[in-house]
């Protein structure tokens, strides 16, 4: 009998963990998607262009805003599970119609330029591809809305991680490229600061194009879609951790790619088909196309989750009916929204001689000056006991979450300065 019984308790045992490995991976998923959709094409060209004009100097950016970005994520993703709302509906409930209205035209700014972005990064890819933007770019678009609007969360979800893979060619490239690691290090643990209006445009981009206001919307919108509750805290706080040092290693190895290739070789960065050059050390003659892969599927991730951010945050705003799960029909005005960004997106990168690097960079900078907005009512209601209860920031959090805010508008009133300095 008891030669019987053991096999048994192990297999329970067996059974129990795998339990609990299916628990895990059935909650992890908004927190990492917000993260690696963050390296869009928005992403790549900002840290391209950090590492191609600066070198190793602005590694050190990352740390910071790493911390920043999981402080951030993380608040958002509470707010979600514990009072089951997303962030819209409760800037609606707390502070009226006036300040929600401010909020939705912050996010319809920042999300409208960097989903006409994502279509700039498809249209790239198109060029690089030789094939016509015209077909490309209308086709991203149609395939887009038909996973969003005809799968359910979970499926859309498995979508756009296995897709993401393709991201990983740059920590490849990172390597292969050899980089003066001495000198990686140094930039990451010596922060070095240039007064200039270039230096203070790439900084400001870098921290925009990180830590943005979707993502505030869209995580927490994420986790209540999910269905998760209190006793999923953990794990919920687990996912964004994850997500967001997935997106700041990437953009570790984004840096550090182009800086060793085209820093080192004073190769120039005006063009994307100059960035794409970066990974010509993994690739050689095939860098063009394989940069181009990464440039579309960097921009069909956001292209789904950028859209669908200002849907939730907008119907959630005025009380309208809004989910991935729910059928097109029941739910016209969110799909809507959705599929009107979409329109607008293509629409903009159709322009004969529009220029693309600068539709990709230009939400980094808008993004990062329009965020303190959001970050302030964040910080108002997750430290608001009627909201959030027991669970309002710690003091810990409040500090790193303030100090981001500081930051941002400090350097965004140097940027001010700097410019009209310059324009005079």
């Amino acid at each position: 009998m008891i030669g019987r019984r053991l096999p048994l308790r192990r297999a329970a045992v067996r059974f129990s963990a795998l339990q609990r490995l299916f628990i895990v991976l059935a909650i992890f998923g908004p927190g990492v998607i917000t993260g690696i959709v963050d390296d869009d094409a928005t992403g790549i060209a900002g840290y391209s262009l950090a590492g191609a004009h600066y070198g190793y100097v602005l590694v050190w950016a990352l740390i910071p805003v790493c911390i920043a970005l999981i402080v951030a994520q993380e608040m958002g993703a509470r707010m979600g599970v514990v009072t089951g709302k997303g962030l819209a509906d409760l800037i609606r409930e707390r502070f009226g119609v006036r300040i929600t209205l401010l909020a939705m035209v912050t996010l319809l700014i920042a999300n409208g330029a960097t989903t006409i972005a994502e279509f700039a990064g498809v249209a790239a890819a198109a060029d690089l591809f030789g094939v016509s933007r015209f077909i490309l770019a209308p086709a991203a678009a149609l395939v887009v809305f038909a996973v969003v609007s005809f799968g359910t969360y979970r499926k859309v979800e498995l979508v756009l991680l296995a897709v993401s893979l393709v991201s990983l060619s740059y920590v490849i490239t990172g390597f292969v490229a050899q980089p003066h690691w001495g000198q990686v290090a140094q930039g990451a643990f010596v922060p070095r600061v240039h007064l200039t209006l270039p230096f203070l445009t790439l900084l400001i981009g870098l921290i925009g194009t990180t830590i943005t206001p979707w993502q505030q919307f869209y995580v927490q919108s994420a986790m209540v879609d999910k269905g998760l509750s209190e006793r999923d805290l953990r794990r919920a706080r687990a996912d964004v951790a994850v997500g967001s040092t997935l997106t700041n290693v990437i953009a570790f190895f984004i840096i550090v790619t182009t800086a060793a290739t085209l820093y080192v070789t004073g190769k120039p960065a005006d063009t994307v088909t100059d960035i794409g050059q970066a990974l010509e050390p993994l690739a050689g003659d095939f860098a063009a196309r394989l940069f181009a892969i990464a440039l579309l599927n960097a921009s069909l991730m956001a292209m789904a989750i950028l859209p669908l951010s200002t849907a939730y945050a907008i119907c959630e705003a005025f009380g309208w009916e809004r989910s991935v799960n729910r059928p097109v029909r029941e739910a016209p005005i969110f799909f809507g929204l959705f599929g009107g960004l979409l329109l607008i997106g293509v629409a903009a990168v159709l322009i004969p001689g529009v220029p693309l690097l600068f539709l990709l960079f230009l939400p980094n900078v808008v993004g990062a000056i329009l965020l303190p907005i959001i970050l302030v009512l964040t910080l108002r209601l997750v430290n608001d006991r009627q909201v959030m209860g027991r669970f309002v920031n710690n003091r810990v959090q409040n500090v790193l979450a303030w100090a981001t805010t500081v930051v941002l508008i400090v350097l965004t009133v140097a940027y001010a300065v700097l410019a009209i300095v310059e324009l005079l």
